[in-house]
């Protein structure tokens, strides 16, 4: 009895030397030597992994600028000086290009202060939640529903919460747009950097239904659109829409605005 077990010890032993030997073997002789300077390029991205490139993380994105010379100013949030350090490393002529950055703009100015409220919702504390029931407890459909859902899936916490209404933190945020698929109701625009004026609405009601639903919603009523000396903002399903490519940042229509919601950058 003895003797078996000792014999099968044995060979389970012997097939443990063998496997092992021949997964040494393999590794050496399937070793892909991975590219040094993916090392070196993830040094200066973010390492955020926020997805903002529009691949799956800063690896991912690192070995496609190697790899597949995609273009290297796709980081939302890379500096200029990152970037041409990039370039620097992946060689063969490799452009930089230049980054506009940008940053994330939530088109709501009503939430607790001065959109009414259809019903009092005690559910789940999370927007996707509060939407399923009656399109949210707003009677402002296209409101912001103020718990926060876009803040939670931030990597830069550059969003917060304030009077039931979402906020950016514009000196954290990348533009990144995590915020933005996450909103059941789709207030947050990624708008460039250096936008020097934007409406803080995204109603698309109609001016009488407006006015029972919140205190401070666009009433379409064209005002801002016949201000405008460039042709920057005009009225699109009932809410003003802004042309950043033609926008001065005179302010003119935000002086005209009857009820306030177009505003300065601040």
């Amino acid at each position: 009895m003895v003797g078996s077990i000792a014999i099968a010890a044995g060979c389970l032993a012997a097939m443990g030397l063998v496997l092992g030997a021949a997964l040494g073997f393999a590794s050496k002789a399937f070793y892909v030597k991975e590219d040094a300077r993916k090392a070196q390029i993830l040094e200066l991205l973010p390492g955020a992994n926020c997805g903002g490139c529009g691949f799956a993380g800063c690896a991912s994105y690192a070995e496609a600028i190697i790899n597949d010379g995609e273009t290297i100013n796709r980081c939302p949030g890379c500096k200029q000086d990152a970037l041409d350090k990039i370039a620097k490393i992946v060689g063969a002529g490799a452009e930089a290009g230049k980054i506009e950055r940008k940053v994330a703009h939530v088109r709501c100015s009503g939430g607790n202060l001065f959109a009414n409220k259809k019903y009092e919702y005690y559910g789940i504390q999370d927007c996707a939640a509060a939407a399923r029931l009656m399109d949210g407890f707003l009677q402002c459909k296209y409101g912001c529903l103020g718990f926060g859902s876009c803040a939670a899936v931030c990597p830069h916490g550059a969003i917060f919460i304030n009077d039931g209404v979402a906020k950016v933190e514009k000196g954290l945020c990348v533009g990144c747009g995590k915020c933005v698929e996450v909103c059941p109701k789709q207030v947050i625009d990624i708008i460039p950097e250096n936008a020097m004026v934007y409406v803080q609405c995204s109603n698309h009601d109609k001016g009488a239904l407006t006015k029972q639903n919140c205190q401070s919603g666009c009433l379409g009523c064209r005002i801002c659109e016949k201000t405008c000396e460039t042709g920057a903002i005009h009225v699109d399903g009932n809410v003003a829409v802004i042309d950043f490519s033609l926008c001065t940042g005179c302010g003119k229509c935000r002086e005209k605005c009857p009820k306030k919601i177009i505003r300065l950058t601040e």
